[in-house]
């Protein structure tokens, strides 16, 4: 009766214990629609656990002196809400969290403190690769020329 009393123990506290953290990075390229449309690229790491994950994120965006459209450089921090496992080769996100901005054009310089909100779709390949989607909306500081910020992009995700 012990030896059982044991097993049961072990055994339920086998089956509580936390999954394993999974990892993945991005390379991206995409666009920033606010004012116009100008490329944008980055990268994200990032880990999660079942649900939730937590992410960093850097991305360029350049100017377009035509239009008056400032180049915008942003690193985030992001938790992000996800299904557990794939639906049908698609796991759906949804991400939150703050940002540190550089908007530039010209000799003008605005630096300050952007919340973010957003989502998208990891979707398998082959094996760990995935094509990662995102759509992110920046509220940029004030004194930033163009707020909210856009940005939609599509890149290579491996998990590891």
């Amino acid at each position: 009766m012990r030896r059982f009393g044991i097993a049961a123990v072990v055994l339920g506290l086998t089956l509580a214990s936390a999954a394993p953290a999974l990892a993945d990075a991005t390379a991206f390229l995409g666009a920033t629609t606010t004012p116009t449309n100008r490329q944008a690229r980055g990268v994200a790491l990032g880990t999660g656990l079942l649900l939730f994950g937590f992410e960093f994120e850097y991305s360029s965006t350049t100017n377009d002196a035509a239009t008056g459209a400032p180049s915008l450089k942003v690193g985030s921090a992001n938790g992000l809400l996800q299904t557990p496992v794939p639906i049908f080769g698609i796991q759906p996100y949804a991400t939150a969290g703050g940002s540190i901005y550089r908007e530039r054009i010209g000799s003008g310089t605005q630096t300050g403190f952007a919340p973010n909100i957003g989502g998208g779709l990891k979707i398998g390949l082959a094996g760990p690769l995935r094509l990662r989607v995102d759509y992110r909306v920046f509220k940029l500081g004030s004194g930033a020329r163009y707020s909210p910020s856009h940005r939609i992009y599509a890149g290579l995700n491996l998990r590891f």
